[in-house]
């Protein structure tokens, strides 16, 4: 019962980690998702989210078997 959890580019930086494993327990949005894996860190504006490989809000429901990614915010011209 777990939830796997990846941070890319400049957030794997912040929040020293690449992978993380969470029990799916007391999990119900990707904002508990953030919050346990991150450890509290402030979201980052902008930042993208994707469940399961779709692009998702902090306010989306995830479950047990879910992989979350966080993505810094992209930007260029």
């Amino acid at each position: 019962m777990s939830i796997t959890v990846k941070f890319f580019a400049s957030l794997r930086e912040t929040i020293g980690k690449a992978n993380v494993n969470l029990d799916a327990d007391n999990i119900a949005t990707a904002a508990d998702v953030w919050r346990i894996a991150s450890g509290n860190h402030e979201p980052v504006d902008n930042m993208l989210i994707a469940i399961n490989m779709e692009y998702a809000n902090l306010g989306e429901t995830v479950k047990d078997g879910d992989e979350v990614a966080f993505f810094p915010p992209v930007t260029g011209g």
